[in-house]
């Protein structure tokens, strides 16, 4: 892989000025790589200060990647699996653990084999990259302009640059005014659509559907979901917020292929939320789209073969409640024997045939996401169809794309960041590329 601040070739006098939108992951890292190489690299965000939804997501931890083998790793993000993993060859989970270490952020790698600083935090990494790109070693300084937030394109001056690169022009919204800024190449890393208080508002999609872009819907990701009907009162007063533990959940994508998964979620006031939901959401979010909604299985004993749990039911109980049985048989109480109640007739509960049946396999119906805004994360943005492989756009030649506004999701577990900063370098790289004739091609 090329280094980060390798130069591609490029002599002092060709340096030209390069805007990045966007200071998240993805605008950093873009803005690091061609920082280093010699540009003069201007970032701008609507926000008062960078990384908001960077610093927001390491509060319980920061999740930096994910130390599975690299083939593993690039099946996480589904149908653009072969796109991103191109991407990840430049700069993936060891290339980012690498680049942590040079700011002096040492990492571990969890029990889950998730990877994260030492220290867990996030704050003292951006402070760390923050001050390399102020005061780099190479090249000039990072510039930084917040609380300008993109309106679109400005009419462009006649004429050419000298190199036969038109220069873009670009209108943002400042603190005293609108101001115009003028760049030979630009780097839009403009965030997703979930948490707009943080800056990923999703306003970017009609500037760029009106310049010709193709781009994929934005929808929720790693998000929750409403179950069909909702939960009765009891249900949502009792329960709403306690944690299933080591359950599986099943579902069955498209093509009926059966996805199961061993982890634990959150009961809502209106669902479901959680790690294993999230893993799932694109499954059932595409299910919901196509059908209506989306239907899943719960394993609430996933550790107990079937016949053993329909022994244990079907056990004499003798003057003990049902209840009562369930827990001294099972294990099963708390929030776990609320979701048979919730979901099985008087009947039902006292068939042992059936009641073990459903603990096996406990069938929920989902009938809409939770608002985009609520999500960890979003699917859809920029299509690659609509990218040269440099993620150059092909409506608007300079102008670059990364991060999560591009047409891709992933689990959460580092996949996200990993990502987000991957498409970062490559769109530099392609920048670089572009501002050398020579390399243009391909």
């Amino acid at each position: 892989m090329a280094r980060l601040g390798d130069n591609h070739g490029l002599t002092e006098a060709s340096m030209k000025k390069i805007a990045v939108v966007g200071a998240g992951p993805a605008g950093l890292m873009a803005a690091e790589v061609l920082s280093a190489a010699g540009f003069q690299v201007d970032v701008y965000d609507a926000m008062a200060s960078v990384g908001r939804k960077f610093l927001l997501a390491g509060i319980g931890g920061l999740n930096l990647t994910h130390g599975e083998p690299a083939a593993s790793f690039c099946t996480r993000y589904g149908e653009r699996s072969a796109e991103i993993s191109s991407c990840l060859a430049d700069f993936g989970a060891d290339a980012l653990c690498s680049w942590a270490h040079g700011l002096g952020i040492e990492t571990f790698v969890g029990s889950s084999n998730r990877v994260f600083p030492v220290d867990m935090k996030a704050a003292p990494l951006l402070r760390a990259w923050l001050h390399r790109l102020r005061h780099p070693a190479v090249g000039p300084a990072v510039r930084f302009h917040m609380r300008h937030r993109w309106l679109g394109w400005a009419a462009p001056e006649s004429g050419n640059s000298s190199d036969g690169q038109s220069a873009c022009r670009m209108v943002f919204e400042a603190p005293a005014g609108p101001v115009t800024v003028q760049a030979h190449a630009v780097v839009l890393a403009l965030g997703g659509g979930s948490w707009a208080r943080l800056g990923s508002t999703g306003a970017w999609v009609d500037l760029l559907r009106h310049s010709g872009v193709e781009i994929a819907s934005l929808a929720p990701a790693n998000c929750g979901f409403d179950v069909t009907n909702g939960w009765s009162t009891h249900m949502t007063e009792h329960f709403a917020g306690h944690a299933l533990k080591s359950v599986a959940l099943e579902t069955t994508d498209a093509q009926g292929s059966v996805w199961r998964r061993k982890g634990e979620f959150v009961l809502t006031s209106s669902g479901l939320e959680g790690s294993l939901v999230y893993a799932a959401s694109a499954l059932l979010r595409q299910a919901i789209e196509r059908e209506g909604r989306a239907s899943l299985h719960l394993d609430l004993l996933p550790d107990w073969p079937a016949d053993r749990v329909l022994a244990e039911v079907s056990h004499p109980r003798g003057s003990r409640s049902l209840s009562s049985h369930l827990k001294s048989r099972l294990h099963l109480e708390g929030v776990k024997s609320a979701l048979l109640y919730e979901r099985l007739s008087k009947d039902e509960m006292h068939n042992p045939v059936l009641l073990a049946h459903a603990i096996k396999a406990l069938p929920i119906s989902l009938s809409n996401t939770r608002p985009i805004d609520e999500a960890i994360s979003s699917a859809g943005g920029v299509r690659f169809e609509a990218m040269s492989e440099r993620l150059m756009l092909n409506a608007l030649p300079g102008i670059f794309c990364a991060g999560e506004m591009l047409d891709w999701e992933a689990p959460t577990g580092g996949y996200l960041l990993t990502a987000c900063m991957s498409t970062g370098v490559r769109a530099a790289q392609g920048v670089l590329a572009w501002l050398n004739p020579a390399q243009r091609s391909g």
